[in-house]
């Protein structure tokens, strides 16, 4: 979802649910839940074994994430940076304790990006001056890059095919003008730009497939049917085969439809959410060439998005939990693959959160943390990080303090943090945790009347048996520009990297020269550049102590 005042129109049939006792929510919010991560724990890639996501050790992680939107939109931004410097935000992101940022972007970015005009370069003192004259998909590389730095990881989200708001109109995954074609090889650009980056963790294939409103079941995305024109299982499969050929590791995030054949239903047909019915997955799963990928994903949202039936006078947490299972929760209970509610949301009112009236958005919500408490390895991102949305986490200015303490907190019991972040307190910023650390300083001479001088700190960002990932933050602390950069330096271990980011590079041996990309080439008075990178060793990865920049000595 992306529209700020969320008015969508859903195409609902009646649905008989089983009335249960008034149970009692907020007792339950204290339940146990996977315990904060103990050090190392999500490092890598992940991959799949029944209904947990592993890392790279093969130790469970939960999602715990929020949806950060932007991109998808005629911005081709996130949105928040008109007020905030990115990197300020994504801080603030690991302070308040989500371990993940799912990011929507359109088919249109992939293809022709603008350079986005809607941010600013300056609130009281510089901001995001890195990413000035950048296009969106740069513009991409920087946040995913320092996402990866504060130990997050990122989940791209194909939400529409033109740029714009919500999901496609027509419920499906590709238009005339994005054919099905264009769709399969945006994911393989998208997956090759990020492929042996293990901070992006996985691919939500395409946002909310759904029946459009005076269609019928056969006219939008279906489940199962063998229809290829609307078949979002086969869909799925075939683009996901396609992304795994460009980066073999990744996870790839299947969505529900909206409607799907019951007999017993009034109509013949059950009618949910856009993208939250997966009762297909049942007799027809999403199957790739490679095992250990599929994460199913279910969107839920409460009455005050949409008065769905289910939402009445009679509602208890028994009856939302048995549309939820029926659903997608099931998949989770029977072991069959990982779950993960990739969007929920309310307002930020009291009764909104946590309301017990019966068919309330406060007792949806609660009922739903209860839910996800109850299941603690289902993952979760929560819609939307967005000051400007209804559901907003933050408020119009993007600050660290969320705009509701009481959701936060409430978000905060099923939270998941990974090495280096906290579970829930809010709190101004949160810096960087690494694993090792090395810097050094370069003086030269920039362009303009001062003198340039840098310092290089390079840092381990996140490590795993037989890999890591790392960064060199080159900060020019003159007075004058930096103009063009090469910057060097010789692994003292047996490193070798696979892929970097924020320029070219060579290895030859131990030593590495890496060279400006064009977006990256200048380095402002006052400003920074982050190298980023991935690697393998296999004896040592210990830290290089010195560097060259424009072959200056840094030590």
């Amino acid at each position: 979802m992306t529209l700020p005042t969320r008015l969508r129109l859903y195409a609902t049939l009646a649905v008989n649910l089983v009335l249960a006792l008034l149970a009692a929510v907020l007792t339950t919010l204290t339940a146990a839940t996977p315990a904060a991560a103990a050090a190392g724990v999500g490092a890598g890639y992940w991959h799949t074994s029944g209904n947990r996501i592993l890392d790279s050790a093969g130790e469970p992680v939960r999602i715990a994430g929020i949806n950060w939107y932007g991109f998808e939109t005629p911005d081709e931004i996130a949105h928040g940076l008109w007020a905030q410097d990115y990197h300020a935000v994504i801080d603030d992101i690991k302070a308040l304790g989500y371990n993940t940022i799912r990011i929507p972007f359109s088919n249109q970015m992939v293809e022709d990006p603008i350079v986005p005009q809607n941010l600013s370069f300056y609130n009281t003192g510089p901001i995001n001056l890195d990413l000035k004259g950048l296009n969106a998909l740069q513009d991409l590389q920087k946040i995913v890059a320092y996402a990866g730095q504060d130990g997050l990881k990122v989940i791209l989200d194909d939400h529409r095919s033109e740029a714009g708001e919500s999901a496609e109109s027509n419920g499906l995954w590709y238009t005339s003008t994005y054919t099905n074609q264009n769709w399969i090889d945006d994911w393989t650009t998208i997956a090759k730009l990020f492929a042996g980056n293990p901070t992006v963790v996985g691919f939500d294939l395409r946002n909310e497939p759904h029946t459009p409103a005076g269609d019928t079941y056969a006219e939008g995305a279906t489940w199962g049917t063998g229809d290829t024109g609307t078949d979002v299982r086969l869909a799925y499969e075939n683009a996901g085969d396609a992304v795994l050929a460009a980066d073999p590791n990744a996870l790839i995030f299947c969505e529900g439809i909206s409607e799907y054949p019951d007999s017993s239903a009034s109509g013949g047909y059950d009618s949910t959410w856009w993208g939250g019915d997966l009762q297909g997955v049942a007799q027809y799963p999403v199957q790739l060439s490679s095992p250990g990928h599929v994460v199913y994903s279910a969107h839920d949202y409460g009455p005050n998005l949409f008065q769905q039936t289910w939402f009445n006078s009679s509602t208890t947490t028994a009856s939302l939990e048995s549309e939820w299972n029926k659903n997608w929760g099931y998949i989770y209970s029977q072991n069959l693959a990982p779950v993960w509610v990739g969007e929920f949301g309310t307002d930020n009112t009291a009764a909104d959160v946590s309301s017990t009236t019966a068919g309330s958005q406060g007792q949806w919500f609660s009922s739903l943390v209860a839910y996800l408490t109850s299941n603690p390895w289902m993952g979760w991102t929560y819609w939307a990080l967005n000051g400007e949305d209804s559901y907003a986490l933050l408020d119009s200015n993007y600050d660290a303090t969320p705009a509701s303490a009481q959701k936060q907190s409430l978000l905060a019991t099923i939270q998941f943090a990974l090495p280096g972040a906290v579970n829930g307190t809010p709190s101004a910023s949160a810096s960087a945790s690494a694993s090792a650390s090395a810097s050094a300083t370069s003086t030269g001479t920039g362009t303009g009347s001062g003198s340039a001088s840098a310092t290089c700190t390079y840092s381990l960002t996140s490590t795993w048996s037989g890999g890591f990932q790392g960064q060199v933050v080159i900060a020019d602390t003159g007075t004058a520009a930096i103009n063009g950069w090469t910057l060097a330096w010789t692994f003292p271990g047996d490193q070798k990297l696979n892929n970097l980011w924020a320029g070219t590079y060579t290895q030859t041996g131990e030593q590495i020269t890496v060279t400006a990309a064009s977006y990256d080439a200048d380095i402002a008075a006052g400003s920074s550049v982050t190298v980023g990178f991935t690697g393998t060793y296999t004896s040592s990865d210990a830290n290089p102590t010195s560097f060259t920049l424009n072959g200056a000595a840094c030590s």
